[in-house]
């Protein structure tokens, strides 16, 4: 964790083109836990090599020695993580390797990202969550093409299609990153944990109306804390209101 409260999680087994093995699954959910408790504000994903995630190990699914679920202990860390969270692909995503970033908040990417999710080129159903993420940032129809027909997305049309947020040249796609992480690290801890949770809640509601009422709960919660003073105060100063 740096100095602003931002830990970077890197996927460091680029020999084995960071195939998700239950070792690397076990050590990303420790990290994961480890910047929780550490008191990180932000956690970024990233991975080394020029692989981003090459998806499940292939000699664990032909000697599979553990159950499925025990594979996706680092999706889960990351999808429950209440910290804001970002991933960085720079890198082919494959498989299980495009269900990493996508239990992430926010991806950002490189015109050399690729995210194939190549399932059933190997007779195996997604797992993880992968279609319901998917479908979530692109709709049915685009996890259907990837999916389904075996479509696959660069960067550039990952930005497009909504996969990614942002597609930037390698060289700007980190300083971006480290941008938007210290910005958010910034922000009150509590508010921003707050805000994800509701961000999160209120997804799956009906209407705005219901999403307002859990809304109104937090904001009120939010106006009682001593940092909602402070800033107020010190906006007022900046315009020479009265306090």
């Amino acid at each position: 964790m740096d100095d602003n409260g931002v830990a970077y999680v890197e996927l460091d087994d680029a020999d084995k083109a960071n195939a998700l093995d239950k070792r690397l699954s076990d050590e990303l959910a420790d990290a994961v836990a480890a910047a929780v408790s550490g008191g990180a504000r932000v956690l970024v994903l990233s991975a080394c090599g020029p692989v981003f995630c090459a998806g499940g190990s292939l000699i664990g699914l032909l000697k599979p020695q553990h159950p499925l679920s025990a594979l996706y202990a680092g999706v889960e860390a990351l999808s429950a993580c209440s910290l804001p969270t970002i991933a960085l692909v720079d890198g082919a995503a494959v498989g299980a390797g495009v269900t990493l970033p996508l239990a992430c908040d926010v991806i950002i990417c490189t015109p050399r990202a690729r995210f194939d999710p190549r399932f059933l080129d190997i007779a195996i159903h997604p797992g993880g969550g992968h279609l319901w993420r998917l479908a979530g940032r692109i709709g049915v129809q685009g996890a259907a093409a990837l999916v389904l027909f075996g479509d696959e997305l660069d960067g550039e049309e990952a930005e497009r299609a909504g996969l990614a947020w942002r597609c930037l040249p390698a060289e700007e796609a980190r300083a971006f990153v480290d941008r938007l992480a210290v910005r958010a690290a910034g922000r009150p801890a509590a508010l921003v944990r707050r805000t994800k949770q509701t961000l999160h809640d209120s997804a799956p509601l009906p209407n705005a109306t219901e999403a307002a009422v859990l809304e109104l709960a937090a904001q009120e919660w939010s106006v009682r804390q001593p940092e909602h003073r402070r800033a107020v105060e010190a906006l007022a100063a900046r315009f020479g209101l009265p306090v």
